[in-house]
């Protein structure tokens, strides 16, 4: 059987859920080899055998922390080279997405971007994406070299399938490319207690209409009933109301939960670009022809600051 190439999105050494919903799809399509690197890559080799990983490839090097993406380019490459697999799958994130690119730019192969779904195919594996605000889905695969395809968090559920995972060394040679830019200091996240937000299966998003950044304490209250992550659209971190980082669209992050939840959102193409893929979509927003209604599968028409606290009392009295 073909083997599939995981890249291991971990920190140190514990393995994050984009990675497990990676080897389900990676066994659709052969057996599923994984590199791990970094701090704490030998410590990723339970998980990743526990969800069916046949092999663990492993390196930790200086490089990785202190330089940026091209030593984990070269370390995937090296790992390409060891393995000849029929697939490269990556978790999409900034980073990855780039890395991939770089991967099939070294390798001579095409590259598919934020997926949804992997299915084998007769000529190789079959991605499907969604284009264009969610009004399009579409099917792609590679017509040359090695396929390297990035697969959105959410995608897949996170099955049990124990393998061997025989951990083996990687050994990667670094070029001068790989010490172009180095990383200077970093700065730790703060904390909310929230899931991270590309990964939480419910997000709970505010924009323009939250109307204060004092008023995102309503979107906060609907989301931790839930055990949700926050999100905000452009509007409202411009505006200073919550941190770019929680920012979902084209310009922020991407996101693919079972349920988004926007309120105060009117539903700009860049911001649907963000959140299109999500499973089951719900919008409040007090203007019946705002457009978000088009893409949504539930929607309240009514006033986000009457709506949004009965729905947190709702969930609240439920849960006991």
């Amino acid at each position: 059987m073909a083997e599939i190439l995981v890249y291991v999105d971990h920190v140190d050494g514990a393995v994050r859920k984009p990675t497990l919903e990676l080897l389900t799809l990676a066994r659709r399509l052969g057996e599923p080899v994984a590199v791990a690197l970094g701090n704490g890559a030998a410590d990723t080799a339970a998980a990743l055998a526990e969800h069916g990983a046949v092999k663990v490839l492993t390196a930790d090097a200086p490089e990785f922390a202190e330089y940026l993406v091209v030593p984990k380019v070269e370390a995937l490459q090296a790992a390409y080279e060891v393995v000849s697999p029929a697939a490269v799958l990556l978790p999409s994130s900034g980073e990855n997405k780039e890395i991939a690119a770089r991967l099939a730019v070294r390798i001579g192969s095409g590259v598919i971007t934020d997926a949804v779904d992997l299915e084998a195919g007769a000529e190789g594996p079959v991605a499907t994406q969604s284009a264009f605000a969610a009004s399009y889905t579409t099917k792609s695969r590679v017509s040359k070299g090695t396929p390297v395809i990035t697969v959105k968090p959410n995608s897949a559920p996170v099955e049990a399938a124990p393998a061997a995972g025989a951990v083996e060394a990687l050994a990667v040679s670094f070029s001068e490319k790989a010490h172009g830019t180095k990383v200077t200091s970093r700065t730790p996240r703060e904390s909310t207690g929230r899931p991270e937000l590309t990964e939480a299966a419910i997000v709970v998003s505010g924009g323009r209409g939250v109307n204060g950044a004092e008023n995102f304490a309503i979107i906060e209250a609907l989301a931790d009933s839930l055990g949700a992550a926050v999100g905000a659209s452009r509007a409202a971190v411009d505006a200073g109301w919550y941190p770019h980082s929680n920012q979902v669209g084209q310009t922020g992050k991407s996101v693919s939960p079972q349920l988004y939840i926007a309120s105060g959102i009117s539903g700009a193409i860049q911001h649907r670009a963000g959140m299109q893929t999500s499973k089951t979509i719900v919008a409040i927003n007090k203007d019946a022809e705002a457009p978000i209604f088009d893409l949504v599968d539930y929607g309240v028409v009514g006033d986000l600051f009457d709506v949004v606290p009965q729905l947190t009392a709702e969930v609240q009295a439920r849960k006991g």
